[in-house]
Parts: structure tokens; C-alpha cells; sequence
């Protein structure tokens, strides 16, 4: 089965809130809105100023039918085509 990204639109300041499509053997695959996870994290320092940090993105939900092999294939595939991030969008 081939499997490839085609987009994502989530965007600063929400970047875990968007739609994924992946192509799978050349059909468009149409994930749940807000389907990825931040690796990352937001904290407040103790003068109250907020630091970010970046980490890797997981896949939460996927959509009902999907093959489970291609799950992982599908978290690297985001991982190399949207940019990490935790942008503090939802705090």
C-alpha cells in the first residue's frame, strides 16, 4: 500500500487544530479536525513569561477503516511534512 501526505491545514496560533489529508494507493484519506497531538509543551516561568518547546506529532484519531500497519507510517509521514510545534494556541 502506498501511502504519502498530501496536506495539513492547521497554522499558527492553533497548529494542532486542522485537517490532515494522506493519499493512500492514490485515494485521499480525510483525518478528523484537531486529529494531531503536540509533542510539545507550554509552561510559565516564575516572572510569569511563557516558554514553548517543540516536540514530535502523534496521531490521536484516525479515520474509522484505516489500516492499523499504516499508522506509524502515517505519524513519520506528518512528522516530516508539518512543522513541530506547540504553539501555547490553546492555553
Amino acid at each position: 500500500m502506498g501511502l504519502s501526505f498530501v496536506s495539513y491545514s492547521g497554522e499558527y496560533p492553533n497548529l494542532c487544530s486542522g485537517i490532515l489529508i494522506l493519499s493512500l494507493d492514490g485515494k485521499r484519506v480525510v483525518f478528523p479536525d484537531n486529529c494531531l497531538y503536540s509533542g510539545g509543551y507550554v509552561t510559565f516561568n516564575e516572572d510569569g513569561s511563557e516558554e514553548v518547546g517543540e516536540g514530535p506529532w502523534s496521531i490521536a484519531t484516525f479515520p474509522e477503516g484505516f489500516p492499523s500497519e499504516l499508522e506509524t507510517e502515517a505519524e513519520r509521514l506528518v512528522n516530516e511534512n508539518v512543522v513541530y510545534g506547540c504553539c501555547g494556541g490553546c492555553i
